[in-house]
């Protein structure tokens, strides 16, 4: 009975040890639920509407999750979302070729992640007010720009159909996108020594710098890789409807670290994955996908994402205190 006790003991850990743990549980319990709630649920059109806005939301929760993991925040992500393929709606219709403008847009989005680090790491003010001031001051650059009315592409775009256009069927290439993107910052992430870093810079930053780990260098180019992939999100939307509104993406950033929570990552860094926050984002469009379907009103969305981020928070917080024992 002892040998059969520890056994069942070490299984347990094995489990809690899971980063995922707690976003596979959302999704098992959110499936089941909506499926009873409504038949259209499982329909094939519903499940690619749902895959394709958690694809969108989850290229960003990429990002969020490699920069929190080192310690950081970035929550300039929806503004960013938004600039960067109004920048390319801009050159296009005013007649610069498809793939020069897509080329453009994506250095801006790289260099708005350089902005926000350079800020951030040179005068030693936290991440969080960095990005809270450049998420407004972008905002207002948009509605600036755009006279608070939505810009139109004025031509069609091979190039747009290889980010937003209909893949196979219901699905689309966002969920390519998505998927590619996952399993690369996640071999990243666990395979490589800049992984390493990473979670080293996030987790105990004195230490990392003892053992020469270029962290201001780590934290600067996570910043730049949540700004890109932001910007290829926010592509991916503009290919889907070839138009850009300037309240697009406001909230986003708030959704993308809470996709990053549900699926493991730790708001004090040094903890995280990418496969969580993988299901954590597909938990978040299983959501507001099921909610409209049972007639729930609008606004019921948020005070659900909210009340998961919450439980999300704190479940992660007692299953890592019980694992360090």
């Amino acid at each position: 009975m002892g040998a059969e006790k520890i056994e069942a003991e070490g299984f347990l850990m094995k489990i809690l040890r899971l980063k995922e743990l707690g976003a596979i549980i959302g999704v098992g319990v959110f499936f089941v639920l909506f499926m009873f709630i409504s038949e259209r649920f499982l329909s094939v059109e519903n499940l690619a509407s749902t895959f394709t806005m958690a694809s969108e939301l989850g290229i960003v929760a990429i990002g969020i999750t490699m920069l929190m993991i080192s310690g950081e925040f970035d929550l300039s992500v929806g503004s960013t979302y938004a600039v960067v393929p109004m920048i390319m709606a801009i050159m296009m219709n005013h007649g610069v070729p498809s793939g020069f403008s897509l080329l453009i847009s994506l250095l801006a989005g790289i260099g708005i992640g350089l902005l926000n680090g350079f800020v951030t790491l040179k005068t030693g003010i936290p991440s969080f007010i960095t990005t809270l001031g450049t998420m407004m001051f972008w905002r207002g650059i948009l509605l600036a720009v755009t006279g608070g009315f939505p810009i139109i592409l004025e031509r069609s775009s091979k190039i747009l159909k290889f980010f937003g256009g209909s893949l196979v069927g219901d699905l689309r290439y966002s969920g390519a996108w998505f998927i590619v993107l996952a399993i690369v910052f996640g071999l990243i992430l666990e395979r490589t020594t800049y992984g390493n870093w990473v979670f080293a810079t996030g987790g105990n930053l004195g230490a990392a710098k003892a053992l020469g780990i270029p962290t201001e260098r780590v934290k600067l180019v996570n910043f730049m890789i949540s700004s890109l992939l932001a910007g290829i999100a926010g592509i991916t939307t503009f290919g889907r409807f070839k138009m850009i509104d300037p309240t697009l993406g406001q909230g986003m950033e708030l959704e993308a670290i809470a996709s990053a929570v549900i699926g493991g990552s730790l708001l004090t860094g040094g903890y995280g994955s990418i496969l969580g926050t993988f299901i954590g984002a597909f938990m978040i469009g299983m959501v507001r996908s099921g909610l409209v379907l049972a007639g729930a009103p609008a606004y019921w969305y948020r005070a659900f994402i909210g009340v998961i981020l919450v439980i999300a928070a704190i479940i992660n917080a007692r299953i890592r205190k019980k694992v360090a024992g």
